[in-house]
Formats: structure tokens, sequence, C-alpha cells
């Protein structure tokens, strides 16, 4: 982070994010006395404390906003209206941001906003169908807190969004929407239907297709013209350090920069075979290393996330390959609903299973990698890493 492309003047600061904390204090030594007034919303790992914030920090839900979200928004809100036209207001997005700073909407409970996010994260939305509709059920989303300021916004975000889309990370709450209602209500119909949504998110969705409420701040809108973004960080970055890594151990590396994404169970092994295919021409041992998000479509009633239902899913035809093994990971050490940041599985995960008398099909058709790999101690557990920039997935071919 440095101080280019911030106006001169007096600056204010809101930080939301799991990287919240770090990138606040970096704010505060680059721009010092500058600084005026701060806000994080943010959250503090599991034996962490929250003593290195610079400034007042409210602590959010995620993945489903809470009640502390909302006030998190809110505040922010208020303090961007707070500032005169001759300020700047400096904002610091990471992952989890949209889920840690929520606003509903008017006519909307907070409530509403968490059923809804819930059905389409279970029902396999990837995030920008989910963050498409999470703008348009928001107050600060979509280019919003930006329009509530007189003076100038300068946004530095981490990406956790595959191909870095500024309107995405953190649902946008400083640049022009290109996403409308009637997007969102094509994507409430693809996952699940009206039915499947509270009745007021279906309605305000419904008024807005028709043109009878205002949509977000769109690209050439005014009220932003003296908006700016940039991202400073992202998946790319997990990637570099880990071949650096790889190749400090004596790997041959190749390095996969297409994005991995698609539904877990089905792109676990397709990538598996694609990467083992490109790595034909390398030396031994190699490092394969690739980066994304996937998703997860969920019909059981199982305990998992996606970076272990991708390693569950790679199982099966690892059988067949020799030394090898998979590995798939949150880069902020979380994998959905568990402590564990993923999973590995190599070629002995199968027979030493079935030893357990545990059945990889039946995990995966339950949605429930985590009680499948716990038992065999093929978790992945890093604790919170305080940021997030997708998921990493290495691949080890002997």
């Amino acid at each position: 982070m440095s101080a280019a492309g911030v106006p001169a003047g007096a600056i204010s600061v809101i930080a939301a994010g799991k990287a919240a904390v770090p990138m606040a204090a970096a704010a505060a030594r680059i721009f010092g006395d500058r600084i005026r007034r701060g806000l994080i919303v943010g959250v503090v790992p599991a034996g962490a404390s929250s003593t290195g914030a610079p400034f007042p920090m409210i602590v959010g839900g995620h993945p489903a906003p809470t009640a502390e979200s909302e006030r998190g928004g809110r505040e922010a809100l208020q303090l961007a209206a707070s500032l005169s036209g001759d300020d700047t207001l400096v904002v610091l997005l990471s992952g989890g941001a949209s889920a840690l700073m929520a606003v509903p909407a008017d006519g909307l409970a907070l409530a509403d906003k968490q059923a809804t996010a819930q059905q389409l994260m279970r029902a396999g939305a990837d995030i920008h169908a989910l963050n498409t509709v999470r703008k348009h059920l928001s107050a600060i989303k979509g280019g919003q807190l930006a329009a509530t300021a007189a003076g100038a916004c300068r946004t530095l975000a981490i990406s956790d969004v595959v191909g870095d889309d500024l309107s995405v990370i953190g649902s946008g709450p400083t640049v022009p929407d290109g996403s409308t209602f009637r997007d969102t209500l094509d994507i409430l119909r693809r996952f699940g239907g009206d039915s499947a949504y509270p009745g007021a998110v279906v309605d305000r969705v419904a008024q807005g297709a028709a043109g009878r409420l205002g949509e977000t701040p769109k690209p050439g809108d005014g009220r932003l013209a003296r908006a700016t973004a940039s991202v400073i960080g992202g998946r790319r970055d997990a990637m570099e350090g880990a071949v650096r890594e790889a190749e400090s151990l004596g790997y041959h590396v190749l390095r996969i920069d297409d994005a991995v994404t698609g539904e877990a169970r089905v792109t676990g092994p397709s990538h598996l075979r694609a990467s083992v295919a490109k790595a034909a021409g390398i030396g031994r041992p190699a490092c394969i290393v690739s980066s994304g998000e996937t998703t997860v479509r969920v019909t059981g009633d199982g305990k998992g996330g996606r970076n272990q239902e991708f390693a569950l899913a790679c199982a099966e035809p690892l059988a067949s390959l020799g030394v090898a093994a998979v590995a798939s990971v949150g880069t902020d050490g979380i994998d959905g609903p568990t402590d564990a940041a993923g999973a590995v599985a190599d070629s002995t995960t199968v027979a030493r299973a079935r030893s357990a008398r545990l059945h990889p099909e039946t995990f995966l058709d339950r949605n429930d990698a985590y009680r499948f790999f716990a038992p065999l101690g093929d978790l992945i557990t890093t604790g919170p890493t305080g940021t997030n920039v997708g998921d990493l997935q290495v691949i080890l071919l002997m």
C-alpha cells in the first residue's frame, strides 16, 4: 500500500474485510496525522485481540452478516456522509467485506438478506451471482457508499474474486455497478425460484425489475465522478508464494494461471486430469500450482467446504496415479462453516479410508468431506490467516 493516488489533505479511512486490521494499520503508518477519522469493520480470529487496530473496530459476521455487520455498515455510511468536499475517503477492502459490512435496503430486514445469501450459497451460486443479488438488497453496496461521500473516494482492494472485478469485491461499495434488478431477478429464478426466498426480497427485486425502484449507481453516475479504485493484491500473489516455496524444496514447478472454477466435485477430478497431462513434459518431483474459487451445490446434510469437497472428489482418480497428492485450501484459513482451511488427498486415501470403513462416494453424496478427512488426519488446519485471496490448489507428482 502506498500514498499514490490519494489527494493531499484530510483523510478518513474505512477498512472492511478479513484483512481490515492490518490494512488499517498500514494506512495509519503511511498517512499518519492526515487521518482525521477511521473505522474498521472486520473479524478477530479466535484467540486474538483487536488491540493492534488503529481505529475504532466493529466485529461483523461471516459468512452470514450479523447485527454488528449492520451497525458497521451504518457507521460507515455516517462517516462518509460527514465528510466535506475537500476531504478524501480512503476505503480498504478485502475478502469477506460483503457479509461484514451490511445495510439492508428500505423495506428489508437483516434476516431477509441472511436467508437469501444462505439459499444462493447452498444452491451453488458463484460470487458474481451472489454479490449481484447482495448489491440490489443493500443501501451501501454497488457504489452507494462512495455516492454518500461529498469528497474524493480512493479504494484499495485485496481481491478474493476471480477476475479481480472491483464491482464484485466486497460487492463494490465504492464503484459503479453494471448489474441490474433484472439480472438479480434472473439469478433468483435460476437458483431456487421465488418460493425459495423471503417475500420482501422477491417483491423488492420484482419492483426494481419493473422500473419502480432506483437502480444502483451506474457507470457515468456523477456521484462517483471523484471515486477511483485499484486492486493491490490477489490470487496470483498466493500462487507466486507457493511457486517460490516449491522451487526452494527442489520441485519442478508448473504454474497454471487459468482460474479454477465450477462445481468442486466436478472441477476437482477434471482439473487433476488436465494438470497431470500438462505436467507430462516436466521433471519429477513435480509441483503444479493453481488458484481460483469453486462452488458447492448442497444436497446433503454433511459438514465441509468447497476445498474439502474438491480434495474428496480427487481421491478416486488419485488412486491410479502412482505417488501423487492434491491439496486445496482457502487462503483465509477457513473452508465453509468449519475450522479447517481445506484438505489433502493422495494415492493412498481411498485404501486408507476403506480400511477405516469410510466410503468416499457416500461422504461426497452427503457433502460431508470434513467427517471423511478428519479421522484420516488429512484436514489442513491453519487457523484464520487475516486475509483472503481465494483458494489455492497444489498437486504433487513423484
